[in-house]
Order: C-alpha cells, then structure tokens, then sequence
C-alpha cells in the first residue's frame, strides 16, 4: 500500500509539477538537446508507469511476491479464476491500469495510422508535381513560398521548393538540406509520434503537453546541431532567416517555422556545450525516471520476498 501511495503521490506532482522545473532547466536543454529530449520521454513515461504500476501495486499485495515467482503465478491466476479474491478496490485499480495502456496504445497507433497515410498521399502528389534533382539529392517543388522539409516513412524524401532556391545561396541550400537528412537520420519522427500519442492520450495532463511541444522544439536544435557539423553556423542561421516565413505540411519536419529566429540567434551565438559532469547528472536523471518507479513498486515485493525465504532457511 505504501508503494502504491508514492507511486500515485509522484505522478500526480510529476503531471503537474515536470513542465515547471523543464522551463527553468531551458537554458541547459538548449546546450544539450538529445539529452533534453530524453529527459522529456523519460518525464513523460515515468508519469505513466507511475499510474499504472501504482495500481498494480495497490491491487497485488507484496507478500503475494515474496512467495517467489510460482506463488506470484499461482495469486495472479486465482485472481483471474476466483473473483472474490479480489477486493473492488483492486479490480477497480487493475481497471484504471487496463484503460490507462489500451488508451496510450489506441492513441499511438492512430497517430501513425494517420501521419502515415498523409504522408503517402504527399508523396503521390511530389511524385506528380516534384522532379528529382540527383545533385541536390532532393525533390524540387515548384512554389513561390520558401520552403524545405522532409517526409519521413519508408520512401523518406527531402523536399525543397524553387522559391527556397531562388532565394538561398548554394551553400545554404547544402546547409538546409543537411538540417532535414539529420530528421530523417535520426529518425525524429517517431520521437515526435510519441511525444503526440502521450499528449492525445491524455490531454488533460500538462506534463505530456509540455513534452510535445519542448520535443518539437528541441528536436529542431538537434538537426541545427547535426547540420552544423559539416557547414558553417552562419550559413545555416542564413538559411533560417530565409526560410522563417514558410510553413511546412503539420505532418512533415521543416527547417522554417516559428521557431526559426530563436535557431538563428542560437546559431550565431552559440553557448557552450555541457560539461562532463552536467551531462552525467542529466544521464541519471533520466535513469532514476525510468527506473524509478518500477523499483518503487518492486521494493516491498523485494523485501517480502527476502523475508519469506529468510524465514524458510531460519526453520529448515
């Protein structure tokens, strides 16, 4: 019972109280942004495993595991086979822990569902309307409005259009390029998908809006970062500058946006990375969110467990 209140005690001050302490650690995540983005998932996951594992705790007593994993297999299929070991408190907990899952799990699989099929249905318009320009390794899409971004997906293609290279030098193009090979890279759509399933699933809790839009944002330095690695800072903060007015497709990933001026200033002056030991710190913080709370609601399993078989040797 006790685990079961941390457990629940945490992910309501974590729901609430994680969008806080991440806007005044702002500064550090920009320095930092592929940690940063892990500490927004693990905030984000440990918010529910704390739900869901608190129920778990509550409805499944701890002397029931410390009869070892059979007599843990032999309560969980009587509860299943006799209902009146349960208490309704506990089959209501197990039931608020069912809803909590299948919810993430519908959410997740409908935000795929549907950013796949826009994006399948774009690239069957790129493939009228675009042509292919092996040099740049990109599609160039004929429209006056500056634009570059890519369409993750099996078929990922990067997508430039001939405003943008109207208006873009030849080594910024390169440069705005690069930024989008890092998304599709990295792989940052799945990221994003996550972030949005959390944030469908439970709109309500501010901890999973905060994460959508701080990954968003901050998925963006990442490709920034990774871009810059092989051209010049000052190209691609003009590239930026070139591109901030245009808006990229919602289910797509684009250099432009709103975002944009706030990239160029951080281009141009950049801060100074995090030091070891900075970087150590944010590592165990996210170890301790993910790992926390299952070791919460293992603890006085554990420590029954220890103690049931203490006892078995004392008497034998």
């Amino acid at each position: 019972m006790i685990a079961a209140a941390v457990l629940s005690v945490y992910a309501i001050g974590a729901a609430f109280g994680l969008p806080a302490l991440g806007r005044r650690a702002a500064s550090r995540a920009d320095r930092a942004p592929r940690l940063a983005i892990a500490a927004w998932l693990a905030a984000a996951v440990s918010v529910v495993a704390s739900a869901v594992l608190s129920a778990l705790a509550f409805a499944v007593p701890a002397d029931v595991v410390g009869h070892g994993l059979a007599g843990l297999f032999e309560a969980c299929a009587a509860m299943l086979t006799d209902h009146s070991s349960l208490t309704r408190a506990g089959v209501a907990a197990l039931l608020a822990a069912a809803v909590v899952v299948a919810r993430l799990l519908w959410c997740g699989a409908a935000v795929l569902a549907r950013t796949g099929l826009e994006r399948r249905e774009h690239a069957a318009l790129l493939g009228l309307l675009g042509r292919r320009d092996r040099e740049l390794g990109a599609i160039v899409l004929e429209h006056d409005e500056r634009l570059a971004y890519c369409v993750p997906g099996r078929h990922a293609e990067t997508v430039i259009t001939t405003g943008a290279l109207r208006s873009l030098s030849p080594e910024q193009v390169a440069a705005v390029l690069a930024h989008e090979q890092a998304h599709l890279r990295g792989r940052h759509h799945l990221v994003l998908a996550a972030a949005q399933a959390l944030a469908r699933a439970f709109p309500k809790v501010p901890v999973f809006g905060a994460a959508r839009v701080e990954i968003a944002r901050l998925i963006e330095l990442l490709a920034d970062d990774m871009a810059a690695r092989r051209h010049p800072r000052v190209q691609i903060a003009a590239a930026l500058v070139g591109l901030a007015t245009g808006r990229a497709p919602a289910f797509a990933l684009g250099a432009g946006g709103e975002t944009a001026l706030a990239r160029v200033r951080r281009m141009l002056n950049p801060e100074r990375p995090l030091r070891r030991a900075e970087r150590l710190v944010g590592l165990l913080a996210v170890g301790a969110l993910l790992g926390g709370p299952a070791m919460v609601a293992l603890v006085p399993g554990i420590a029954s467990f220890i103690a049931h078989h203490c006892h078995s040797l004392l008497t034998f």
